[in-house]
């Protein structure tokens, strides 16, 4: 079955090059309107460029339909701003593609707080700005697809990047709890963990892997997640060509009575709780104290 986005209005973030680029233009080869955001920074986030205007310039010429934004999405009175703007134009908003970033990568021994700050405030911050200015939106016309945008790093950790990896993971559980409060008016909310060669890997790759990485193979996974079929709640990766979905499960574990309840018998079962037969993938936060509770 052929998807498109005719009739779909859509948002997406970081888009004046690399995967948001690489988004916005697939998203108008297949009919949608698309919002271009780029404030055209450098990738720790200073400067400005007109990079945004650029992709529109593609878009139009190859017959879309798409206007640029330059905005920077910790800037909250400008992104409600641009969403009511957005709304005025076209008269909905239907996808918000959360992308942009920046990385200011160093171990946690020579990080500032204040480079600790900065990337929390774009990647994590900047995403629930940007949610919630389209939320009230997608409430009242019963529709909405949200994408977060994660990293291996915020699933699974990686040198130098403790900034990075705190905001990724924190997209995460935005997902999930966002998702549960979406549900009722059809706002699915998803996830990507995207691996490309993007100005935010050049040299943090090699080259000849860089080379197999084209932004253009996460694209798949990100427009099936923003599609009007799609799940919520749900991680994928992607890179490559190759995709794979992320979960956070949860192990059976043990029960002790109070009594018995102290670190040498923890210390002492350790395997036992570790034990990842029969493991649960929670619904919700309640699932955990089911658990503790013998409910389950």
């Amino acid at each position: 079955m052929t998807r498109n986005f005719e009739g779909r209005v859509a948002i997406v973030t970081g888009a004046g090059n690399g995967l948001g680029r690489a988004y916005a233009l697939e998203l108008a080869r297949r009919g949608a309107k698309v919002v271009v955001n780029d404030l055209g920074g450098s990738r720790d986030g200073s400067g400005t460029s007109p990079a945004a205007q650029a992709v529109v310039d593609e878009i139009v010429a190859a017959g879309g339909e798409a206007i640029a934004n330059s905005s920077s999405v910790t800037d909250e009175q400008a992104m409600n701003a641009l969403a009511q703007d957005v709304k005025a134009k076209w008269g909905r908003i239907d996808i918000l593609i959360n992308n942009a970033g920046i990385l200011r990568d160093k171990s946690f021994s020579k990080m500032s707080i204040d480079d600790f700050r900065l990337v929390v405030d774009v990647h994590l911050i900047g995403s629930a700005i940007c949610t919630k200015a389209v939320w009230e939106i997608m409430k009242e016309q019963g529709y909405g697809r949200i994408l977060m945008t994660t990293s291996a790093t915020g699933l699974y950790g990686n040198f130098g990047q403790t900034n990075y990896g705190a905001a990724k993971a924190g997209l995460v559980g935005f997902m999930n709890s966002l998702g549960i409060e979406g549900g009722k008016n059809d706002i699915r909310v998803n996830t990507i963990a995207p691996a490309a060669a993007t100005r935010m890997t050049e040299d943090i790759m090699p080259e000849e892997v860089l080379a197999q990485m084209d932004p253009s193979t996460v694209v798949p996974a990100a427009l099936y997640l923003v599609g009007e079929d799609a799940p919520t709640r749900t991680i994928l990766s992607a890179g490559a060509g190759g995709y794979q979905r992320a979960y956070i499960t949860l192990t059976r574990g043990i029960r002790v009575d109070a009594a018995e309840a102290t670190v040498e018998r923890i210390a002492a079962d350790i395997e036992a709780i570790g034990d990842r037969a029969d493991e649960l993938l929670p619904e919700n936060a309640f699932v955990q104290s089911a658990l503790g509770l013998g409910q389950i």
